[in-house]
């Protein structure tokens, strides 16, 4: 908490102005949260003050208070890109204050920066510039040290999530322990695997079966399946299916998304390999249903 308050006071974080007559200030808290290693260990532990949006009225200073995040998509096209032009994942830089970390992409003249907002502004996003790989790393990291408290992770391994590790052939990711915390969570870490996500022909209707007494434990499931597409492709099609009935969840949908867990439990290390030698031509696939939806009789796909 100390070296949370440090960092917000070394940075200016806030200004200081006169309470306007008839309004009501924003209130904060704190947010403990235990980072661990791609192995499970403890990184470290973390605490955020943060402020509690929810208390703000709607529309009113929303782009001062909210600010636009790098996409998992782009991630994945940049790792693409790197794997096949042999770009270095350099560097991971955690900010000491309310931003998350930079991670370098560099060949041997260029020099990608991309930088992931906790929240806040985004101060740097793919800029490039064309300089000798080494110096264009420290000159960098020497600007942001002059500007924030920065912590240097090494090469890039491991971030939200997301394993990452390269060979020669290219780069593999992997949300291995995220699959894992989820299937111990459901409690089917020792369950026997599926083969398959879903049945085949399998209909699900809003009003099957019972109606959970917990939706919550439903929602939050389907919420990291969905984080969990981010590298499982093949969980994807499942996954939507399931997410059409988070508002009224009953016991068929519950089983039909245990059932998708016990697909993960087969291979939860299973991700995504982006192959050095790739032409990078998009190749798109695109499939439609005709009234698939068994109540709307709209196509879902």
């Amino acid at each position: 908490m100390q070296a949370e308050l440090d960092a917000l006071m070394h940075n200016d974080t806030w200004t200081l102005v006169p309470l306007s007559t008839g309004h009501k200030p924003i209130g904060c808290k704190w947010v403990y949260k235990i980072k661990y290693h791609s192995d499970g260990s403890v990184e470290r532990y973390k605490a955020r003050l943060v402020a509690k949006g929810y208390t703000q009225l709607e529309g009113i200073d929303y782009q001062e208070t909210f600010s636009p995040t790098a996409k998992l998509t782009t991630v994945r096209c940049l790792l693409a890109i790197a794997a096949s032009r042999n770009w270095f994942l350099s560097i991971q830089l955690m900010f000491k204050m309310p931003f998350f970390m930079v991670i370098l992409m560099r060949s041997s003249t260029w020099m990608f920066p991309l930088v992931f907002a906790d929240r806040g502004r985004i101060w740097y996003v793919g800029s490039t510039s064309p300089c000798n790989k080494e110096h264009a790393i420290k000159s960098l990291k020497d600007t942001l040290l002059q500007q924030f408290r920065i912590k240097d992770l090494g090469n890039l391994k491991y971030f939200l999530g997301i394993e990452v590790s390269r060979c020669r052939k290219g780069i593999f990711v992997s949300q291995r322990k995220y699959a894992l915390d989820i299937l111990k969570d459901a409690g089917l870490l020792g369950s026997c695997p599926n083969s398959f996500p879903m049945e085949e022909h399998l209909k699900l209707n809003p009003e099957d079966g019972e109606l959970l007494h917990d939706p919550t434990k439903y929602r939050r499931l389907v919420g990291r399946l969905i984080y969990l597409t981010v590298t499982r492709p093949d969980i994807v099609y499942s996954v939507q299916i399931l997410s059409q009935f988070m508002q009224n969840p009953h016991t068929p949908h519950w089983e039909a998304a245990l059932r998708v867990l016990r697909f993960i439990k087969g291979n939860p290390g299973q991700g995504l390999f982006f192959p050095s030698f790739n032409d990078l031509i998009l190749k798109a696939y695109c499939d439609s249903d005709w009234a698939r939806c068994m109540t709307t009789r709209r196509s879902v796909s």
